[in-house]
Parts: C-alpha cells; sequence; structure tokens
C-alpha cells in the first residue's frame, strides 16, 4: 500500500477505536490512538498474516504486551477483515468476544492473550526462541508502552532475545512519554531507552515520529535486514493522536468519551479522512 492508503487505513482504526470505547463507556483511547499507525503498517505491510487462515502454522505472530490497548488491535484486525467493524461496538460487553484485554481463545488474529505488563515481550521471545528451534521462518513482533518497560521482567526478557541472538523478533517501544500515572519522566524514567535495548544486545532503530509511514518502512526494513541480533524499534508517538482534546493528555490514558465527545472525536477525524 502506499502512504495515502495506509494514512486512510489508520484514521479508519481510530475511529473504531474511538466507536469501541464509547460503546463501552471504559477502555484505553490514549496509548490506541499513538500507536494506530504502527497497528496499521504491521497488519497492512509488514506481517504475513491472512484474515481467512488466522492459525496459519506459518504466519508472523504479534503479541500485544500493553495489552491494555486492545481497542488498537481490535479496530485494526477489524479493518484487515478478521471480524466484521460491527464488533468493535461490542468491546467489553458482557458475551463480546472483544473484552478489555486480547484473548487468544475467543478473538480472530490474537495470537497471545495479554493485560498483566512485561508478560507479553516474554511470551513473544518464547515464541521467537520456538521459530529458531524448529527452523520455521515466521517473525515475531511485539508492542511495549514506555510506562511499560519500567517493569523489571521486560529486561528479564530482552537479555532472553539478545543472549539468543533472535533476528526473527522485534520489539517496538510505543513513547509517547505518558501512563496512568503521569509522563514517564516524572513517574519512572525509562531513559535512555535506546541505550538501555542495546546493553541487552538488541540492534535498535529511533524512529522520530511513530505516525510517519516512510520512516516506519525504513524501521522495519533495517529489522528485517539485522542478522544475529534482535531490534528494538523505540518510536516516539503522541498519545491521543488524532482527537484533538486527548492529544498529550494523560486523563486519556483510560477513559471514555461521552456522547458529545464522542461527536467532537469523530469529526475531528472525518476532517483528517477528508483531507487525505
Amino acid at each position: 500500500m502506499d502512504n495515502t492508503e495506509l494514512k486512510k487505513v489508520a484514521n479508519e482504526v481510530r475511529k473504531g477505536i474511538i466507536t469501541g470505547v464509547h460503546a463501552a463507556k471504559s477502555g484505553h483511547p490514549g496509548g490506541s490512538l499513538s500507536a494506530a499507525d504502527i497497528f496499521t503498517f504491521l497488519y497492512f505491510e509488514e506481517m504475513n498474516v491472512d484474515p481467512a487462515n488466522p492459525r496459519d502454522p506459518k504466519r508472523d505472530r504479534f503479541v500485544l504486551s500493553k495489552g491494555h490497548t486492545a481497542p488498537g488491535l481490535y479496530a485494526t484486525l477489524a479493518q484487515k477483515g478478521f471480524f466484521p467493524v460491527s464488533d468493535l461496538e461490542t468491546l467489553r460487553h458482557i458475551g463480546s468476544h472483544l473484552q478489555g484485554h486480547p484473548n487468544m481463545n475467543d478473538t480472530p488474529g490474537i495470537d497471545m492473550s495479554t493485560g498483566s505488563l512485561g508478560q507479553g515481550i516474554s511470551t513473544a521471545v518464547g515464541m521467537a526462541i520456538s521459530a529458531k528451534m524448529f527452523n520455521e521462518d515466521y517473525r515475531v513482533y511485539t508492542l511495549l508502552g514506555d510506562g511499560e518497560i519500567e517493569e523489571g521482567q521486560v529486561w528479564e526478557a530482552a537479555m532472553l532475545a539478545g543472549n539468543h541472538k533472535l533476528d526473527n523478533f522485534v520489539a517496538i517501544v510505543d513513547n509517547n512519554n505518558l501512563q496512568i500515572d503521569g509522563a514517564i519522566t516524572e513517574v519512572n524514567p525509562p531513559y535512555p531507552i535506546d541505550e538501555k535495548f542495546r546493553a541487552f544486545n538488541f540492534h535498535v532503530v529511533n524512529v522520530d515520529d511513530g505516525s510517519d509511514f516512510d520512516q516506519l518502512r525504513a524501521a522495519f526494513k533495517e529489522a528485517r535486514e539485522t542478522k544475529g541480533a534482535p531490534t528494538a524499534i523505540i518510536c516516539k508517538t503522541v498519545k491521543g493522536k488524532g482527537v484533538s482534546f486527548m492529544e498529550n493528555q494523560v486523563g486519556w490514558h483510560g477513559k471514555a468519551p461521552n456522547d458529545a465527545e464522542y461527536e467532537i472525536a469523530m469529526k475531528d477525524l472525518e476532517r483528517i479522512g477528508e483531507a487525505l
């Protein structure tokens, strides 16, 4: 897909995020919106996945380590065709397959159930080791939050990935600089993120704008071409991106828009879509 097509998909993903969280009256829009372009690039350009065969043993794997941003992943899977877009309106409802955190048993396209921060990258590393052991060609990707990487378990997993030279493994950090309690610089700064991953034997790519598809394309190309080491892609992003009153506002980490706010958000996204 060209960049304009990817931008259009990402904008629809953002609409799906707002639709789902509003319908649920709960959820996590801020970090879902900041990662929307990353989700879009992964599923529409980077990864080998097929909605018609979601359990294909040769498929690439994706693990949402920051599992609370499930609305972003669900909206992307719906756009890709894993399930109807209308299902997003059932987010967090009783009986829905779209719960507050991903469930691999109920939702097509989900490779790992996640939610407890730090555990997603650990299971993703295990998948990458399995691929190496059985000489499989699939690649494994995981998305972490910058607040999440304050968890010690993240670095235990990183140590294992680096020591096993898992060049089929990519860890992506959504670096929007905000977590539930405030700016990560004020809570428990993990900076310098890139140097930390290098210390664990990762090849590191810094992306100055995680919503720029040219930059994302170059970063993932570099990851594919890197041999003998896992790759960490550190993406600077904007929490709440695309919705005027949510951008860079920590209060929208885990809060649903009311009816009036929903209308404003959808109008913001409609304007963005019309300009593409």
